[in-house]
């Protein structure tokens, strides 16, 4: 099969790096990739937004099947776009449609689907600038601290925590009057659940699903999770506070009514669904879905999936996931992202890497690297994903962290606590 990669991070290049060790691969593109993309598949410099562009290559490399990384494309409906051309319609998409992509393209749809169906979610209202007044007065009378999120996608950076009412109150008004742009044309102010962060990942077919290795990833710049937040630093998995009785609670109360109210709204969803969950006490809540698999996690995650990729999308695209067996290695892994000088502010482009082939007991998931003359430059905040795959989660936190430091660029900056605030 040929095989088309939409994205260019480093969830991307995990999962090149696994769809390339496919027997049912016979050869991989990637739009647009990076600098080191390359190593798995063919790189084309073409943008996954320009669909038009998109299916010239399907076409022109005769692909067999297509997997969207990002969110943009599929919240801008690139499987749609494929079921109405007649010359793409059977090509398998994985990923959902337009009507499924919602779940993460609207923070207020997704609430109201998570009402709809009672899935147990932190309380909320939405906001616009014809009810800012409203806003502001419901601000007067909420518990602190207070969540603000822009309805839309806004690169990871839509949702503010604020300590005060009058913080709050100010950025409600920030985030209608532009500051996110669009994505902000619409707030949702949400209660502030205190408890810990995970990650739960399933594929579906629309009628079932299997669930992936589940993971943590950290999100703020710091030691200590201090200082701005990120796209994410770092991630572990397994998540050792996610025992069999908490992750069986996750199934029941979000994961099941999740598909079940996917299949009762009649939105048709082939792809993934991310759970951004809190275990609060003992309990699981939900805080959000994405459409697609995280990144850093997809980078920890794919070391523990024992399958082939390929077969596993093509028993999502088939719908015959229900009797599907996905096997999970038993073994810990942990992603440290390498970030570049200023991140997550305006950080520096165009430093040549070196030391890569230096690294001993991991893997290097490019995120934001370019070549340039045959040298592997930054092009990105979020630079490289150093991930090892260990028998204990010491052992894979301390391998990735010792490479991590075996690779240098000027201005070079990584977290050494990655996942030992769970040893």
């Amino acid at each position: 099969m040929n095989i088309l990669l939409l994205g260019s991070g480093g969830r991307e290049s995990a999962f090149a790096w696994k769809i390339s060790q496919s027997s049912q691969c016979s050869q991989l593109f990637i739009a647009p990739g990076n600098g080191g993309t390359n190593a798995y598949g063919k790189n084309v410099n073409i943008n996954p937004n320009n669909f038009e562009a998109v299916k010239a290559l399907v076409l022109k490399e005769n692909i067999d099947l297509v997997v969207v990384g990002p969110e943009e494309p599929l919240v801008n409906g690139i499987h749609d776009f494929f079921l109405n051309d007649s010359e793409l319609a059977k090509i398998p998409v994985i990923g959902p449609k337009k009507e499924g992509a919602i779940l993460e393209g609207s923070k207020d749809f997704s609430k109201q689907f998570m009402a709809r169906h009672g899935i147990p979610t932190p309380g909320s209202e939405s906001f616009t600038n014809d009810t800012l007044q409203q806003g502001l007065a419901y601000l007067d009378n909420h518990s602190l601290p207070i969540v603000l999120k822009a309805d839309g996608l806004a690169a990871g950076k839509g949702v503010v925590i604020c300590q005060t009412v009058a913080e709050a109150k100010e950025e409600l008004e920030l985030m209608l009057g532009g500051k996110f742009g669009a994505a902000g044309s619409l707030v949702v102010i949400e209660e502030y659940l205190t408890g810990i962060e995970l990650s739960v990942f399933v594929l579906t077919d629309g009628d079932n699903y299997v669930i992936l290795p589940e993971a943590k990833d950290y999100k703020k710049i710091g030691q200590a999770d201090t200082g701005l937040n990120t796209g994410g630093m770092g991630s572990v998995s397994p998540v050792p506070f996610a025992d069999k009785k908490f992750l069986d609670a996750v199934e029941e109360s979000i994961i099941k009514p999740t598909i079940n109210g996917l299949k009762k709204d009649k939105i048709d969803y082939t792809g993934f669904i991310f759970f951004g969950l809190f275990k609060v006490g003992d309990k699981p809540m939900i805080i959000e879905y994405n459409c697609r698999m995280g990144d850093p996690e997809t980078e920890s995650v794919m070391l523990r999936i024992e399958n082939d990729l390929v077969e596993l999308f093509m028993a999502t695209a088939q719908k015959k996931l229900k009797d599907y067996k996905l096997n999970i290695s038993p073994k810990n892994a942990a992603t440290v992202m390498v970030v570049a000088g200023g991140y997550p502010g305006d950080y520096e482009k165009g430093k040549s890497i070196s030391g890569i082939e230096n690294v001993r007991d991991s893997l290097v998931f490019h995120a934001g690297t370019a070549l340039d003359g045959g040298v592997v430059k930054t092009n990105g905040g979020r630079v490289l994903a150093i991930s090892s795959l260990q028998d204990n989660q010491f052992e894979a936190l301390q391998s990735a962290t010792a490479d991590a430091s075996r690779i240098y660029f000027d201005g070079k900056y990584f977290r050494e606590d990655i996942g030992f605030d769970l040893v």
